[in-house]
């Protein structure tokens, strides 16, 4: 069985630099590229939604040289995306908080999921300036500014319904998380929606993850043995 949303933590990017001799910025630019080897063959195996953890709300902490490059890579990687889409049959979306962003990039997202709205084979969604605790009480004020404009009763509020006001409300929950580079810890993402996800981690950094590895991770979440509640 192919898992049908796998969320991904792309680490490494500046390490796998490092141990070449190379600056940063070259393994986040190799990382980058490596999206759209990893989107084609996810789409080949069957996966329908496909996250990756592109910038977090934290990441903002980074060397100014280093956050700038992030922001042009984001620019270069919606390009490419912008003129494969219709290939690929891919939709794009960004979530995470765009207040803090460039409006030149804040303009190329909208345009990007404007032009994908249409394509239903493969479903990436990129998490740039993205924090699972942000994105919590974001939904939280939204829901409780709608409760005070009387368009929510707080009585009706259920799980269902505080998910729905997520970045993620037309997505379901990822049925496997994959973090690259060796550590093994969710790093604020996607908090609310990994309640249930397999998680797999490998030591191999994201420049230098492939789709087969990517097949060794499937094949490992299959051979699982999953229990849900007291089963």
């Amino acid at each position: 069985m192919v898992p049908k949303h796998i969320a991904i933590i792309m680490d490494g990017n500046g390490r796998w630099a490092k141990a070449k001799g190379l600056p940063r910025t070259v393994g986040h630019i190799k990382g980058a590229k490596n999206i759209e080897t990893i989107a084609r063959a996810a789409k080949k195996l069957g996966v329908k939604y496909l996250t990756v953890y592109a910038f977090s709300t934290e990441n903002w902490s980074r060397p100014e040289d280093e956050v700038s490059k992030l922001m042009e890579l984001l620019i270069e990687y919606l390009n490419k995306a912008y003129k494969n889409a219709e290939k690929n049959q891919m939709r794009v979306r960004v979530i995470g908080q765009r207040e803090r962003l460039e409006k030149r990039i804040k303009d190329r997202i909208e345009e990007v999921e404007e032009v994908t709205a249409g394509y239903d084979e493969i479903f990436l969604q990129v998490a740039f300036n993205y924090g699972s605790r942000d994105e919590i009480v974001r939904a939280t004020r939204k829901i409780t500014q709608d409760v005070k404009e009387g368009k929510l009763d707080s009585a009706d509020i259920t799980e269902e319904t505080f998910g729905s006001y997520l970045d993620t409300k037309d997505i379901p929950d990822p049925d496997l998380l994959i973090r690259t580079s060796g550590e093994e810890r969710i790093s604020n993402y996607l908090l609310w929606q990994l309640a249930y996800s397999e998680f797999y981690f490998t030591k191999t950094p994201w420049p230098d993850f492939s789709p087969k590895e990517l097949e060794a991770a499937i094949d490992e979440f299959n051979n699982r043995n999953r229990r849900f509640g007291n089963v």
